[in-house]
């Protein structure tokens, strides 16, 4: 199993020594990658009354993809992870090219985790339709893939249309590989039937059960080995070292082939506390 970490985008604002020193600090630490959360923009609870969503126009969020491609430069280990970015409310074939990119600077350190998102203020300000947001990004998939993989891609789809053209210069792994996060009996079926991976949202323990089952099931009835699926686990609950141990105990345990220790929500005020706190738990683990 695998040892990353999740960045806290929501705690180092928009201090870019903050997110090298973070990358490299990660790195030197022994941690195998480094998971970023995605929102391109956040609603104002000002204008949107009620607003209850866990981000807002206050919430501070770097762009993982550009964020990425300057971690390339500053890292040599570290393997890139979306977790996840919000795929159908942006373009087909651009998230393509950006995703091929990082894959290049990174000399194939990158994972492309996503979803499709919970935020219908985001999706209005970036022009998509919320309400074909799944089937939408299962034809996404299907076109980056080919992009990633064909020198010239002819594709008419029910949302994007491409008539002889192609990236260059394509990514370092052909295809990057996709993996998607959800929570509802249909993400279980998709990823079944056509991610590389998965991110569960929630812990080990009988949920998880019930929805690796059912990615199994998916699996199987698409002629896929179930057990060539990786798993993307989180811990969150505490960064005290020996309860970060035992959680990562529970998600080896459960079949995890990944899992990222996050320090968000902690109380903690700099890039130097979260390094500490992963140091502490990286001595108990390691």
């Amino acid at each position: 199993m695998r040892v990353g970490v999740v960045f806290p985008q929501t705690e180092l604002g928009g201090d870019v020594g903050a997110v090298r020193a973070y990358g490299q600090g990660v790195e030197a630490l022994g941690y195998d990658h480094l998971l970023a959360y995605d929102h391109v923009v956040g609603a104002d609870p000002a204008v949107h009354a009620g607003w209850d969503g866990f981000y807002d126009v206050d919430t501070t969020f770097h762009e993982p993809l550009v964020m990425f491609g300057y971690l390339a430069a500053a890292t040599t280990t570290l393997e890139f992870v979306t977790g996840v970015l919000i795929l159908p409310q942006r373009q087909t074939v651009l998230v393509a090219k950006q995703a091929a990119e990082v894959d290049l600077l990174s000399q194939g350190r990158f994972r492309l985790g996503v979803g499709i998102g919970w935020n219908a203020v985001e999706y209005d300000a970036l022009g998509e339709d919320f309400g074909v947001r799944g089937a939408r990004s299962e034809e996404q998939i299907e076109l980056m893939r080919r992009l990633w993989t064909e020198r010239s891609v002819s594709f008419e789809g029910k949302f994007d249309t491409v008539t002889g053209a192609g990236l260059a210069p394509r990514p370092v792994q052909r295809p990057i590989p996709v993996w998607i996060g959800t929570a509802t009996a249909k993400g279980y079926e998709r990823i079944g039937r056509i991610a590389d991976g998965w991110f569960p949202m929630m812990g080990p323990g009988p949920k998880l059960d019930d929805a690796r089952a059912a990615v199994r099931e998916a699996a199987v009835a698409a002629g896929r080995d179930p057990d060539a699926l990786g798993l993307q686990g989180q811990v969150r609950s505490s960064i005290e070292p020996d309860a970060v141990a035992a959680a990562l105990s529970a998600w080896a345990e459960a079949g995890a082939t990944h899992v990222a220790v996050s320090t968000v929500g902690h109380g903690l005020a700099s890039v130097d506390d979260h390094l500490a706190a992963l140091a502490a738990a990286a001595d108990r683990f390691g």
